[in-house]
């Protein structure tokens, strides 16, 4: 598990981040940095780069390797600093507090502003790269590429989503992104996965979450990974949150994605309130969503 870096964020000097950067910099031409390429990447002399890699060692900001050279990369958490100074430089946010979800690709923060704000760091490709590498269309062409590029381009990728479905479709507001993480509004709400809808609620809940695909479609983005896993659901309607595989709409399989999005919505419903979801036409209501003629399930009863 990655460590909330914030804590060790007052501890750390200017020359610290030098350091950073410079690994960070290196990265971009091999998963390892050699150590004798440090002070010409951190502008730091080689005495003063030995002190820096301690510390930030000692902060499990890096990691060595010592097979063939003796070489560093980043952590994620030394990531996550860069990222946290940016945000602060910006004045962006004022702090990190309370992990507010942790998962496979990405960790989410509470940070701390003039309003409620959340920190999400993607993590894709850390730990399994290969497989990242293989389902992402934005690593897809590229030889040789460090879990560094796979998270930041997640992020943007995103953000980018979000700018531009934001406020036409329900996402969490946009506020900063840098690197490999985003800033955005607090959502409060409960997965609708965990969410308990009495039976008159079933289909309402569900044409709201449709409305929102449609809604998104129209704004230019098909979300690509809808589950009842990235949809929070609240007194004053459904939130529609994780964009980072999303597609333009102008995409070559973009009705195939919405389709597929449409039947993990519907077999949410279908598992958990049979009674309640009537049996849809999915290629109707895909056709619906695209068409912009959407106006609720029941209109595709088959």
């Amino acid at each position: 598990m990655v460590q909330n870096v914030a804590t060790v964020m007052a501890e750390l000097e200017p020359e610290d981040f030098h350091l950073l950067s410079g690994i960070e910099h290196g990265m971009r031409f091999s998963r390892w940095v050699a150590e004798g390429k440090l002070p010409e990447f951190s502008r730091l002399n080689s005495e003063e780069v030995d002190y820096r890699i301690d510390r930030c060692m000692d902060r499990d900001l890096l990691e060595r390797k010592t097979i063939q050279y003796t070489g560093y990369r980043l952590t994620f958490e030394g990531y996550d600093a860069l990222a946290l100074r940016t945000f602060s430089e910006r004045e962006t946010i004022d702090g990190v507090g309370a992990p507010l979800g942790v998962g496979k690709e990405s960790d989410v923060y509470e940070a701390r502003s003039y309003q409620p704000l959340a920190l999400k760091y993607h993590r894709e490709g850390y730990t399994n790269f290969r497989e990242v590498r293989k389902e992402r269309e934005y690593t897809a062409d590229k030889e040789h590429r460090s879990w560094l590029y796979t998270a930041r381009k997640a992020a943007e990728r995103e953000y980018d989503a979000l700018e531009t479905v934001y406020p036409d479709v329900s996402v969490p507001r946009p506020v900063d992104q840098n690197r490999h993480a985003i800033v955005m509004e607090r959502i409060d709400g409960v997965e609708l996965s965990r969410a308990e809808l009495e039976s008159e609620q079933v289909v309402g809940v569900c044409d709201l979450v449709c409305s929102e695909m449609a809604a998104a479609y129209d704004a230019g983005y098909v979300h690509a990974d809808m589950s009842e896993y990235n949809v929070f659901v609240a007194s004053d309607g459904v939130t529609v949150f994780d964009w980072p595989q999303a597609v333009p709409a102008d995409h070559g399989n973009s009705r195939e994605l919405l389709r597929r999005d449409v039947g993990n919505v519907l077999g949410h419903f279908d598992r958990k309130y049979p009674r309640e979801t009537p049996d849809i036409d999915r290629e109707a209501l895909t056709d619906a969503l695209i068409g912009g003629s959407f106006d609720g399930v029941r209109e595709f009863v088959e």
